[in-house]
């Protein structure tokens, strides 16, 4: 944690600032070892300071690692206990809503508002959180297990995804609480998975489908994320090429991967290959992003990226075709960069036959 508090404080440099203020759970977590309701403090001397409502206190005291805890009253009580704290620093905050942040610059002159300092820190993982990533890693391999043997043709997408949550749950995996979707899962058969971020539905696996299968859960504060495409019996060989091709692109995505190397080249080899079997335009998201505390965050594996891979970063390669009303086909490792960097999942690629 002492060191976790040095990156982040290095980072508050690098924009003019000597504390932090972290709002959102995932950096209050990265700075303290708390995940609840409370406002988190970090000075320039490392003192950090918890401020949280009088039911999240206990809580924050047992969880939370050499820090200070205030206990203050919701809403306008922890924000008077922040101003006081911080009122003469030079302030960085994750804090996003305006009327926060319209208070808080009455009192604190000197503050702005920005998640750099956190992304940055958060973006170089630590061994204590490449090691709780390779387990959540090899507990979604053993979901993909499940895939193969309890998959069958006439069962719901969503009677696979309550399969998999119950063994998820056994093993302490639980639902990111990604915003944009309103199933911890995506498992959609035939024409769903031409859908990238497709809901999960009633519809029964028929004859033929391919079904993807996106796995994204949280351990021990931790997303780990992986995507295997299973076929449900034989499948058409417009099918069969592209689940071919999308295969191929993601050995060269990986085989890509290395320190030093911009994450516009990984996505570049990803996406030319695709392109070159003529299947370009089926292929309509970024080759991956970052995983940690969040399903995504830095670095973003696109063309649009500027960043350079580090040594510990965490990434995803997952290129994809998807045809509308017809199938989807995703495959999706989450590796650590390293000089030989470790693919952290080791369910086969090659195409599943149910």
């Amino acid at each position: 944690m002492k060191q976790r508090r040095k990156n982040l404080l290095r980072n508050a440099q690098h924009i003019d600032c000597d504390t932090l203020v972290a709002f959102e759970p995932e950096n209050l977590f990265y700075m303290t070892g708390f995940w609840g309701e409370a406002i988190g403090l970090l000075e320039k001397n490392g003192k950090t300071t918890i401020i949280a409502p009088e039911l999240e206190v206990g809580r924050a005291k047992d969880e939370s690692v050499d820090c200070d805890v205030i206990t203050a009253e919701r809403g306008e009580g922890l924000i008077t206990s922040v101003i006081k704290k911080i009122k003469k620093n030079s302030v960085c905050t994750d804090c996003q809503n305006y009327s926060v942040m319209t208070s808080l610059k009455k009192s604190v002159p000197k503050i702005k508002s920005s998640t750099e300092p956190f992304y940055n820190a958060r973006m170089i993982k630590d061994e204590k959180e490449i090691k709780i990533l390779k387990k959540a890693s090899k507990i979604i391999d053993e979901m993909f297990e499940i895939c193969s043997k309890k998959m069958k043709i006439g069962q719901k997408e969503s009677e696979l995804q309550t399969l998999l949550m119950i063994y998820a749950l056994e093993q302490e995996m639980f639902d990111t609480g990604y915003k944009s979707t309103l199933n911890p899962l995506i498992v959609a058969g035939g024409p769903n998975g031409a859908l990238p971020h497709a809901q999960v539905t009633n519809r029964k696996f028929k004859k033929g489908d391919l079904v993807v299968t996106d796995l994204t859960l949280r351990y021990k504060g931790y997303v780990s994320d992986a995507t295997r495409t299973f076929a449900m019996g034989k499948i058409s060989s417009q099918a069969n090429e592209a689940y071919e091709i999308v295969k191929e692109s993601q050995k060269l995505g990986l085989k890509s991967v290395n320190l030093n190397v911009d994450c516009k080249d990984v996505d570049a080899a990803c996406r030319k290959y695709i392109e070159e079997k003529n299947y370009g335009q089926y292929f309509i998201h970024s080759t991956g992003h970052g995983i940690g505390l969040e399903v995504h965050e830095l670095p973003t594996v696109s063309y649009r990226s500027d960043t350079r891979l580090k040594e510990n970063m965490a990434i995803t390669v997952e290129p994809g075709i998807y045809i509308e009303n017809k199938f989807g086909i995703r495959i999706e490792d989450s590796l650590i960069v390293k000089q030989r960097p470790i693919v952290m999942h080791k369910f086969t690629k090659d195409l599943v036959t149910i």
